[in-house]
């Protein structure tokens, strides 16, 4: 066992508390502190926690090692306890197992007897001492996997509704929820370039302040996202840098993530954390995907509005051919009546007589007029 443990002994013996600590404890290292009552025990233990504790279960003025233990327990002092009774004290000494101790000494022994239960309850200790670390850190572990699957839970949920829902103010709260639950911020806001004006405007926010909500729509100047939207580089804050600016008001630490398509910064994401710490690199990197989906959302919106006028262009250039070809198709009608009309009523031979060759000629002409009226009737016009 390693020496340097802080341990006290509670005994109104002189000759006990000499052969235990200055004989026994002290040679090897042990740190060995001495009291004679069990109030200055108590004071003791409160103060300095030590690494262990020899009661004598019955010889104190006032206070027994019995209620040594019970007042240890009531002040939630975990040092284990070793009580020193003498031989037919048993009963008592289990009483006081009962009460939490973790040994017995019984008087007389030897100091290498000492020595041995002494270390034995200080392995003991260090043994449990080691498991509550690894339980402790196993439960870190834990926690933190469970973070990182609540993490990529909402970045695949997020991902999903980039490429299914179309309303981008469903589609805008989803990202901000996001990002609050990534960078654990209790605010957050996105902005807007607007195309004619090349200012930023607040397009959408979660738990902002009246004062700055009131802002929808409009340019809102933080005090810090047109560095971002200037340097194309996500930027997080927090302490003593951040007080000196606007946004201080709304919390102690603050995330800039831009939003950009290729190199150019088209709007801005905002995340405000009440609380003291600086937002974490993965929690970044976490907030820079959320910027990404809105991005291809801004894209795919862009992408939409064109292809739809695309569409009117091509219908409204349909409807012109069609118009047209109606047109083309009525002057033609016109005509092949105006040239059929002299045609029948010479036909007629009402103004003369025709020879068999002139009456072959004209035939055959009234022959292609009607060949082209119907060629004229079978043109399809495409439907509106």
């Amino acid at each position: 066992m390693a020496s340097g443990e802080q341990i006290l002994i509670v005994e109104s013996d002189p000759d006990i508390a000499d052969l235990i600590g200055r004989q026994s404890l002290q040679p090897l290292g042990y740190q060995v502190t001495v009291v004679g009552d069990v109030a200055s025990a108590i004071k003791f233990a409160i103060q300095t926690t030590p690494s262990l504790i020899l009661a004598n279960l019955y010889f104190f003025p006032g206070l027994s090692g019995k209620d040594l233990l019970a007042a240890l327990n009531s002040q939630g002092i975990k040092s284990p306890v070793i009580v020193i009774a003498e031989k037919g004290q048993e009963a008592g000494a289990i009483q006081a197992f009962r009460l939490g101790a973790s040994d017995v000494i019984f008087w007389p022994v030897r100091d290498v007897e000492v020595v041995s239960i002494v270390e034995r309850s200080l392995r003991q200790t260090q043994e449990t001492r080691e498991r509550q670390k690894l339980d402790r850190q196993l439960k870190s572990t834990n926690d933190e996997l469970q973070h990182k699957v609540r993490d990529l839970t909402t970045i695949l949920s997020t991902a999903k509704a980039v490429v299914s829902i179309t309303d981008q103010r469903v589609l805008f709260d989803l990202i901000l929820e996001s990002a609050l639950q990534v960078a654990d911020a209790n605010i957050c806001w996105l902005m807007l370039r607007d195309e004619r004006s090349k200012a930023y405007l607040l397009r959408a926010q979660h738990n902002m302040p009246e004062s700055w909500a009131k802002k929808m729509n409009q340019p809102l100047d933080d005090g810090i996202s047109s560095l971002v939207a200037l340097s194309g580089e996500s930027l997080v804050m927090s302490g003593l840098p951040l007080q000196k600016l606007k946004v201080s008001a709304l919390g102690k630490s603050i995330g800039v993530i831009p939003i950009k398509i290729q190199s150019e910064v088209i709007g801005l994401l905002i995340v405000v954390r009440k609380t003291d710490g600086e937002i974490t690199r993965d929690a970044q990197t976490l907030l820079e995907a959320m910027a990404d989906f809105a991005s291809i959302s801004l894209v795919n919106a862009r992408l939409f509005h064109a292809l739809e006028k695309n569409v009117e262009n091509a219908r409204t250039g349909e409807k012109y051919r069609h118009a047209a070809l109606e047109s083309v198709r009525a002057s033609i009608r016109d005509e092949l009546q105006a040239a059929s009309y002299p045609l029948n009523f010479v036909l007629t031979e009402m103004p003369g007589a025709l020879n068999s060759e002139q009456r072959q000629a004209l035939e055959s002409v009234q022959v292609a007029l009607q060949r082209l009226a119907r060629s004229s009737e079978k043109t399809v016009v495409p439907k509106q």
